[in-house]
């Protein structure tokens, strides 16, 4: 028992933590470089100045002509993806998530230079989009590119690739746990010390170094709100509520638009062109939909808006939003999913009791968050992070959590799953403890082995284990010597192989009981290799690993004291057996007390 711990982590995480703190300091500079393009980009487009002043597109005078602006960054777009890489298509999560399932965490470097570039235009050319998505496909990039450089194995690749993406996100938005959580609830598929470490590392040191690049504080400090009370806490589970629905709705406009453009008869190259003209329309009506939308998000955190016109703020965005990033241009949905979220609880402002004009706006973009993208406790840390604000804290939970629950009932996938499995592949997200670490080998294993002898010779095996009648048909068999001692393991195809090598020369004349001989083979001789064993404290996961491991469907389980020693066998059918306890634990229904008159 000395032997189990909690955690299988080694001394590795030590190096492969000191390099995601390399990447993460990487993921800081990109970051900043981003949201510097973005910002020349914008003046660029709108503006035909060469600067990097941070200015909204809404402010531009071009008139009409606007209107063309994101056609042509969508054009560049297209040729970008078509000439230099088509990984540079779409919002960047979905990309990262296939990366890390189907490409073994191998990413191409110019993915790292062509996303963050593209994304830029996109951005810059007046795309409702979130830089976010983007950092969190160019920082796993990084991850991904600096981790092929050492011999590392898939797993550890995995882990530097969301590594960089936590990174990155962190130095964006001064949310270095909300980064965590993000690759938690989404990208790692796993919750162990080994990827955990070294991505809160990598994202811990993005956070340290932002102040000094960007500034310090929330990107979007408030007043605190007093505490919740009982109305305004009954008030977010409305909030939640309907935040789970509009979550259900922009999902199912996203892929509708995605549809919609796969029926269009014309090179994909074409299309985010084509998103870009609904943009351009949609901008010249409501100019504040273009672009990131810091400012917008920032009005609403503070109360400072004006509910007839958010109206048309939440329907022009979420209309451009959905049918741009169904066209396949490059951009993130963070931001996109803030406003819309903030905008519905603008919305709601005048309706619900128990709070102010600048609550429902903070709830509602968690509950958006939560709910279109299926990590709560990543929306309710961002929003916390963003905000500065904790009193908020138990009506964010409330909100975020109805919003995943009526997502979670009412849609198979997410935005951000949908994607990778319309391209075949399947994710589960539901992370729990494998039934084979719960049962140990000595809980499953059969202590009735059935053995062979050392001496025994391949005539007298094969009579006994191919013709006699007794049902001993297993695969393998353990051989002990005379003392008991486990010397290997003996399978029936070389029992018989070597049989009828016997009679093929002559040893043998009358079928199984054939002859004799000094020179007969005995089961001692048939072992081909040392016995792979397993003690009885170890787990059965332990034990499926090492089947996979040496490609066998048996374990000799031998005495921890005296490894030569055999208490049992293992098998392939027995490690089903935790799985039908869990079958019938999650099944199984039971009363226990009866209610009495």
């Amino acid at each position: 028992m000395d032997h189990r711990g909690d955690f299988t982590t080694d001394r590795r995480l030590l190096w492969i933590s000191a390099v995601a703190i390399v990447i993460g300091v990487i993921c800081a500079f990109i970051a900043v470089l981003l949201i510097w393009l973005i910002a020349v980009f914008t003046n660029l487009f709108y503006f035909h100045t060469l600067s990097s002043a941070a200015r909204s597109p809404a402010d531009n005078t071009l008139g009409w002509v606007a209107i063309l602006v994101p056609v042509v960054g969508g054009l560049i777009i297209g040729l970008m993806a078509r000439y230099g890489s088509d990984r540079i298509r779409g919002h960047g999560i979905p990309e990262a998530l296939e990366a890390i399932l189907i490409g073994q965490a191998r990413m191409k470097p110019k993915v790292a230079v062509l996303k963050p570039l593209s994304s830029a235009i996109s951005i810059g050319s007046g795309g409702p989009f979130g830089a976010e998505g983007p950092i969190i496909m160019t920082g796993g990039a990084v991850g991904s590119i600096v981790a092929q450089a050492f011999h590392m194995t898939a797993t550890e690749r995995k882990t530097l690739l969301v590594a960089g993406a936590a990174g990155g996100m962190a130095a964006t938005f001064a949310t270095p746990v909300a980064a965590v959580l993000l690759a938690v609830e989404l990208l790692l598929f796993e919750l162990k010390p080994r990827s955990l470490i070294p991505v809160a590392l990598a994202s811990a040191v993005a956070g340290l170094i932002r102040p000094y690049l960007m500034g310090g504080g929330p990107i979007f400090p408030v007043t605190a709100h007093a505490q919740l009370g009982t109305l305004a806490l009954a008030s977010a589970a409305v909030i939640g509520l309907l935040g789970g629905v509009l979550s259900m709705l922009l999902t199912r406009a996203v892929y509708a638009a995605e549809d919609f453009f796969e029926r269009v008869p014309t090179h994909w190259m074409w299309w985010p062109a084509m998103g870009g003209l609904a943009i351009g329309i949609g901008g010249y009506f409501q100019p504040h939909a273009l672009g990131v939308g810091y400012d917008n998000i920032q009005h609403l955190l503070k109360g400072e808006y004006v509910a007839h016109l958010v109206v048309g703020l939440l329907i022009v965005k979420a209309l451009i939003w959905s049918i741009a990033l169904g066209s396949g241009t490059s951009g993130g949905v963070l931001a996109p999913l803030l406003i819309m979220g903030g905008g519905l609880g603008a919305l709601m402002a005048g309706i619900l009791p128990g709070g102010d004009r600048a609550l429902w706006p903070l709830l509602g973009m968690t509950a958006v968050l939560g709910g279109t993208m299926r990590s709560p406790l990543t929306g309710i840390v961002f929003a916390l992070e963003l905000t500065g604000d904790f009193q908020c804290l138990p009506g964010l939970l409330i909100a975020a959590v109805i919003a995943h629950a009526f997502t979670v009932l009412c849609m198979k996938r997410s935005i951000l799953t949908e994607k990778v499995a319309r391209r075949g592949y399947h994710i589960s997200r539901e992370y729990s403890v494998d039934p084979l670490e719960r049962y140990s080998v000595g809980d499953m294993m059969s202590k009735d082995v059935i053995t062979v002898p050392a001496s025994a010779p391949v005539r007298e095996l094969v009579q006994e284990y191919f013709f006699s009648a007794n049902g001993r048909k297993h695969q393998s068999y353990p051989v002990l010597d005379r003392d008991g001692r486990l010397r290997g393991m003996v399978a029936r195809s070389n029992m018989l192989k070597e049989w009828i090598a016997e009679l093929a020369t002559g040893g043998a004349a009358d079928g199984a009981g054939g002859a004799s001989g000094s020179h007969s083979i005995i089961a001692l001789d048939l072992i081909e290799r040392e016995a792979i064993t397993i003690y009885p404290w170890e787990s059965c996961r332990t034990a499926a690993e090492r089947m996979a491991q040496a490609r066998v469907g048996r374990l000799p389980v031998v005495d921890p004291d005296n490894p030569t020693k055999l208490v049992g066998i293992i098998t392939r059918s027995d490690l089903l057996k935790p799985r039908e306890a869990h079958v019938e634990e999650e099944g199984k229904r039971e009363r226990f007390f009866a209610a009495r008159r």
